[in-house]
């Protein structure tokens, strides 16, 4: 039987090449690379029948029962196709008009998982084995497996990683009222067994969970203080001032930092109001001028109190130290402190005024992560402004990316319509960023912007792989009933005299794919209905 440095040798040689070193039992020479995989050859056969004699392992026990219906026949079937088609299509050449399967099974996974079905057994291997190629599955994916899939996960070691995304390992966390058990854990569990189990309690009862914290917090290690404490997010109020005000303090850097984050997202917390009082020192509105106009004055300094409160005080390569400074006061600050502080103005007149010296693109994008962070809809429209404006599609003081984040504090309806309002002006060039963040299906006005600029796209002749990735959020997002609206784009189009040589080809087979997809997708959603008794 081989041995494993046998094989080590062999790769390290593969590595090197055999001009630089020789197989075992081979000298140099033309007939070096032969014998080198004549060995490999031999050494694999080896490597799989080779077997030595162990003691028998115990027996695993059974898997526990899901509970969870069984899917439909026809689910069934679609999802072992969905899972046979793992090898995604190449980044370059034509697609051709099959749906890409493996892009349907996020969409499939949760629609499954929406009506509480439980995964087929014999399905679960190909299904971790999906989920341990593409981490964007995995939260999906172990859902819908369910217990089964952490009993198999803890006989393969492929498949570990289940273990690791599924809280306290997919063992039962006492509840609240199992106050021993709930103290044993937190004392003697591993680290995700205690996160879990924090985030748990936080869930249900936000106070017992910040006690629980409080009791060992100056004996945690520091990144596990940094974790623990992200925990708070969930139902933070203003009884978790105290706790974090005690945070600002600690040693390390990246819980003071997160400490500041959740204060300043209390817009009573004293860090809320004192970051209000630096950045109204820096903006303030001049009204000497023709126009009222806002002014600022960057701080001069990073003090220790604004270190304290979560300032950074080193910029990052590129940035100058004040403007620096100035966007973490700003971004701190609660929005609705500004109106008092600047005569009155609605957050649109506020963003409506002029800036001196170059600071608009500064204070706007400070602006803009403070709506993000604070989920303010109105500043959001504010900074959004309009979709139809000139400046909404090209450079500005509010750029794509920071629309894009803009658009997650809006409601669904709303943010379908002002991207929809944003492709009928400025087309699909600049839209990929902004469709992302959308509902899925996508809302009728949005479905119809997004076939329409299509169309005008392929009516001026241009590639389609100019909007692969528009036209990939399409087959993935569209509502399915749109697919009898785009049966007219099916046919290969007269191209005109100026457009790209065989454009038109390829438009009627990107279209084609389109629909195909579409009814795949209203196929799979009937599929998951219930059987009939």
């Amino acid at each position: 039987m081989s041995t494993p440095s046998d094989w080590e040798n062999l790769v390290t040689t593969a590595l090197l090449g055999t001009d630089r070193r020789t197989p075992p039992g081979h000298g140099p020479g033309r007939e070096a690379p032969v014998g080198l995989l004549d060995a490999a050859a031999v050494q694999t056969v080896r490597r799989r029948a080779g077997l030595r004699p162990a003691r028998a392992a115990r027996r695993p026990e059974a898997a526990s029962e899901d509970p969870r219906p069984a899917l439909p026949d026809a689910a069934v079937r679609r999802l072992a196709m969905l899972l046979a088609d793992r090898s995604a299509p190449g980044g370059g050449g034509r697609r051709g008009t099959a749906p890409d399967l493996m892009e349907l099974l996020p969409q499939w996974l949760a629609a499954a998982n929406a009506r509480g079905y439980a995964a087929p057994p014999h399905a679960l291997p190909a299904l971790l084995d999906a989920a341990r190629g593409r981490t964007d599955l995995r939260p999906a994916a172990l859902a819908f497996a369910g217990p089964r899939a952490l009993w198999l996960a803890r006989l393969n070691p492929d498949w570990r990683f289940a273990l690791r995304a599924t809280p306290g390992g997919g063992a039962a966390l006492p509840g609240p009222e199992e106050a021993a058990r709930v103290q044993q854990l937190w004392q003697e569990g591993l680290f995700a067994e205690r996160v879990a189990l924090l985030a748990a309690i936080r869930t249900r009862e936000p106070v017992a969970a910040r006690e629980l914290l409080a009791a060992t917090w100056s004996t945690e290690r520091a990144e596990d203080r940094l974790m623990f404490l992200d925990s708070l997010r969930t139902g933070l109020g203003p009884e978790d001032e105290p706790f974090l005000e005690q945070a600002l303090s600690d040693r390390s850097r990246n819980v003071r930092a997160t400490a500041a984050e959740l204060l300043s997202a209390l817009p009573e917390s004293a860090l809320a109001a004192r970051m209000a009082d630096r950045a109204g020192a820096c903006v303030a509105v001049d009204r000497t001028r023709d126009a009222p106009t806002i002014v600022v004055e960057a701080p001069h300094e990073c003090d220790a109190g604004m270190e304290r409160d979560g300032v950074v005080a080193k910029a990052p390569a590129g940035r100058g130290e004040r403007s620096w400074w100035l966007g973490q006061l700003v971004e701190a600050t609660p929005l609705g402190a500004w109106p008092g502080r600047l005569g009155g103005r609605t957050p649109r007149e506020i963003v409506a005024l002029p800036v001196a010296d170059d600071w608009q693109g500064e204070l706007h994008a400070a602006w803009c992560r403070a709506a993000v962070r604070q989920r303010d809809a109105e500043w959001s429209r504010a900074l959004l402004g309009a979709p139809a404006a000139p400046e909404a599609g090209g450079p500005g003081a509010v750029s794509l990316a920071e629309r894009a984040k803009l658009l997650g504090a809006l409601d669904a309806a709303e943010r379908a319509e002002w991207v929809a309002g944003f492709i009928g002006t400025h087309g699909l060039s600049e839209a990929f960023q902004l469709l992302g963040v959308c509902a899925v299906p996508w809302a009728p006005p949005l479905g119809r912007a997004v076939v329409d600029a299509l169309n005008i796209a392929r009516d001026a002749g241009s590639y389609p792989w100019s909007f692969s990735g528009v036209m990939g959020l399409a087959e993935r997002c569209l509502d399915p009933s749109e697919a009898s609206r785009l049966d007219g784009l099916l046919a290969v189009p007269d191209e005109p005299e100026d457009a790209s040589p065989g454009a038109g080809g390829y438009w009627a087979e990107a279209f084609q794919r389109l629909v195909t997809t579409l009814r795949l997708r209203a196929a799979m959603t009937e599929e998951l209905k219930p059987e009939p008794a």
